[in-house]
């Protein structure tokens, strides 16, 4: 029975109240980590959505960015220009224009 009572009184050290209480800054401590990592992986998720968000919009802005770029460049047209202008009584030239010259030359 020696050895049982070896066992059972390491047990009965590491179980009384002044090693528990020794062992109190440990085991806020190890909480604290916890709460530190469960609040990383939080953040973490909370930013990936942000970029992925971020992303989506950044797409849907490209997309745009395309599309009203096209429009201009067929409304930018030398065709597109005179039907659009046509309604303001301006109609295009079919004649080169004149160059107008000054008659005394300076020398």
């Amino acid at each position: 029975m020696k050895v049982r009572d070896g066992i059972h009184s390491g047990w009965k050290k590491i179980l009384n109240y002044h090693s528990i209480v020794k062992q109190v800054p440990f085991f806020l401590f190890l909480t604290l980590l916890a709460v530190i990592y469960i609040h990383n992986g939080h953040y973490a998720d909370n930013m990936i959505r942000a970029i992925n968000k971020t992303g989506k919009e950044v797409k849907e802005l490209k997309y745009e960015y395309k599309t009203v770029k096209s429009e201009v460049m067929f409304r930018s047209q030398e065709s597109e220009l005179a039907k659009a202008v046509e309604p303001l009584g301006l109609k295009e030239l079919v004649v080169s224009p004149v160059i107008l010259s000054d008659s005394v030359k300076k020398n």
